[in-house]
């Protein structure tokens, strides 16, 4: 009966987050105490019991039991308890309930960590973070119930997707679900602002560390994805933009846009309008990503689900969200002011024009993901569109906010001196015009996309270590002393720099080989000899392996043994491929076993990517940027000044 209670525990958390949601609004409306107090209670019962659900679901697994259809679909008797484990969001159903898990989780986090807010607005973002997840259990519930029984029971299960038997999938699903799910808190505290008629600056200081914490578990979770994608599919790409990857990285752009423009709307009162059409835009653009991977309309490795009935009712609740917020904000915008005036050149100005270039190159993301699938819908043939479209469009669009991120630090709120951005930048500027010019000279060829992009990434650099330099020295206090989120700030835009050096150097750069080789036979590759010296048998846990025994040297000097891997798996008949990948963080050689040609013979692809590392150290850069900025002590003492100003703004409203 493990299965049934896990089903009737998602039957109550259903209920509750129905009365959670009714109950709280109305009685933030009325004004009714009671009510107001039930939202924290209620989103603690959520949180709990969508725990116990997922850990029965976790147990049917563990215990192998195949009388649960998702387990027998996605596990097998052979698969090794860490990914039986894993497997609970291995697939479709699984993968909506390690949503809802994080639905409840942010949610209860916000009633845990929200103490400081006035009640009535607490009571209204719970009641909004209630009704959204009364959509997805309505979702779980009709189309997607993870613990539904087969019988009679299967002797043993039909196995894990091979793809997903690998450690990546214990952290990239949860990562981005946290972005995907935390950004629902922002968009909850945008709809409560707007039920409340209160657009200032004080809703935007609430809302701006949970945007910022759902910012930094997407750029985990894709950059993890990223990785994943590098070393387990066998091609040595770190992005294709392929449609689901994409579902991921808008949310990702508009968010990024968003909690620069949350900083100016708590700053200056600017940007009200805008900032909440960001925070509902980014929450629904989450929901379209949802849609595209589970409504069986895209065909890719990242894909869960293959039933139309399941994409039409995420199409209505994405409808839903977005009709019923933007019906809300039209109703509301035109009474809100415009905030602090500023001159053309001033710091809002700069974050306006970022965040324009950010929600552009969003919307071009937008139309080449979905442009094919519009022509397929409408009977018009089938259209394809690649890295060459996104890489056109994208990059120009990227250029400008470069070029912009070391100019907005230094320039002033209001009103800025274009004299006194000269004095802040042009040691960044000589900086960067000597490295465009000379660095790809120095690389062996010299391209003006790589000249442009390190100059760039030297220009943000350099701003960024002046930036600090200056502070400590008007300070005259260390590192360590300046304001945590001032150095979240500065950490984050060095991310994207050392990121952008990353992807020109590789993408500029970067070899790749497809030889034959008989054990013997060497092949050079980024001053490297790569030594074929056979293949051998090696048995898995679940698997079949041919395991490649190649010698990595450099000047005659052995450094290491490389064994890529061609598995086969008892369970499906397709090969998978496993890379052997030597790294030392300044470049990776990298070597993928193809196919056996006979007589000892196989083909082999071989990689030299120089600093490819350097793209996922960017993104860990750009997260830990954001981990800093939300750990600021000042912003918690802004937060107690901020309750008593809202208690003030309410007591006057009454």
């Amino acid at each position: 009966m493990i299965a049934e209670l896990g089903h009737l525990l998602l039957i109550l958390t259903l209920f509750v987050a129905l009365a959670q949601g009714v109950i709280a609004l109305t009685g933030a409306a009325r004004g009714n105490a009671v009510w107001i107090a039930f939202a924290k209670p209620a989103a603690t019962a959520q949180f709990l019991l969508v725990i116990l659900s997922f850990a029965t679901l976790t147990w049917s697994f563990v215990i192998k039991d195949f009388s649960v259809a998702y387990v027998a679909q996605n596990s097998n008797s052979q698969l090794p308890l860490m990914y039986r484990m894993s497997a609970v969001w291995g697939g479709h159903e699984g993968s909506l309930l390690l949503w809802l898990l994080m639905q409840t989780g942010w949610a209860y986090a916000v009633s845990l960590f929200s103490r400081q807010l006035p009640d009535v607005m607490v009571a209204r973002v719970l009641g909004v973070l209630g009704l959204v997840t009364a959509g997805f259990l309505l979702f779980v519930l009709l189309t997607s119930n993870p613990f539904e029984r087969i019988l009679p029971a299967p002797i043993d299960g039909m196995d894990l997707n091979p793809l997903l038997q690998d450690i990546g999938l214990i952290f990239h699903p949860p990562l981005l679900y946290m972005g995907y799910v935390g950004f629902s808190v922002a968009f909850a505290f945008a709809i409560a602002a707007l039920l409340a008629g209160q657009l200032d600056s004080t809703w935007a200081r609430w809302s701006r560390p949970w945007a910022t914490a759902a910012w930094l578990f997407l750029t985990l979770g894709i950059a993890l994805g990223s990785w994943w994608a590098y070393y387990e599919l066998g091609w040595g790409g770190w992005w294709f933009w392929d449609p689901v990857e994409n579902s991921s990285f808008i949310p990702w752009l508009v968010g990024t846009a968003l909690i620069h423009s949350l900083a100016v709307t708590e700053k200056r009162a600017s940007f009200k309008n805008w900032t909440v059409l960001l925070a509902i835009s980014t929450f629904s653009l989450s929901l379209l990503g949802a849609f595209l991977v589970r409504s069986g309309v895209l065909t890719s490795v990242h894909a869960f689900a293959t039933d139309p009935r399941r994409g039409v009712f995420i199409l209505m609740l994405f409808t839903v969200v977005v009709g019923s917020s933007l019906f809300l904000f039209a109703l509301r915008a035109p009474k809100v002011g415009m905030g602090g005036r500023f001159e053309l050149i001033s710091r809002e100005s700069l974050l306006l024009v970022n965040n324009v270039l950010l929600a552009v190159a969003a919307g071009a993301v937008i139309l080449g993901t979905l442009y094919p699938l519009f022509i397929d819908a409408l009977g018009l043939g089938k259209l394809s569109v690649g890295p060459p479209y996104f890489n056109t469009v994208f990059v120009p669009l990227m250029v400008p906010a470069l070029l912009l991120m070391a100019v907005g630090p230094v320039a002033n709120w209001k009103s800025a001196k274009i004299s006194v951005l000269v004095k802040h930048l042009h040691i960044p500027a000589v900086a960067a015009v000597v490295v465009g010019v000379a660095a790809p000279f120095m690389l062996g060829r010299w391209s003006p996309l790589v000249a442009l992009s390190l100059a760039l990434a030297t220009w943000i650099a350099t701003g960024v270590v002046k930036g600090i330099v200056d502070r400590m020295r008007a300070t005259r206090t260390g590192l360590l002393a300046q304001p945590l989120s001032w150095l979240g700030m500065h950490v984050g835009h060095l991310g994207v720099a050392v990121f952008v050096v990353g992807v020109t150097l590789v993408m500029g750069y970067e070899t790749e080989q497809d030889v034959r080789m008989a054990p013997g036979n060497t092949v050079s590759t980024g001053g490297y000899e790569l030594t074929f010296l056979g293949v051998s048998k090696a048995q898995g846990p679940n698997y079949m392996a041919d395991v490649g025994d190649i010698t990595l040297s450099r000047n005659g000097r052995v450094l290491r043994q490389l064994h890529p891997e061609k598995r086969s798996y008892m369970s499906s008949e397709m090969p998978m491929t496993e890379a052997a990948i030597d790294a030392n963080g300044l470049r990776h050689v990298y070597v993928a076993l193809g196919e056996s040609i006979g007589d000892g013979a196989w083909s082999v692809r071989v990689y030299y990517k120089p600093f490819v590392d350097w793209i996922w150290i960017g993104c860990i850069l750009m997260a830990l940027g954001g981990l800093l900025a939300i750990s600021d002590r000042r912003y918690r003492l802004k937060k107690r000044r901020a309750q008593k100003t809202a208690l003030v703004t309410e007591g006057a409203t009454a």
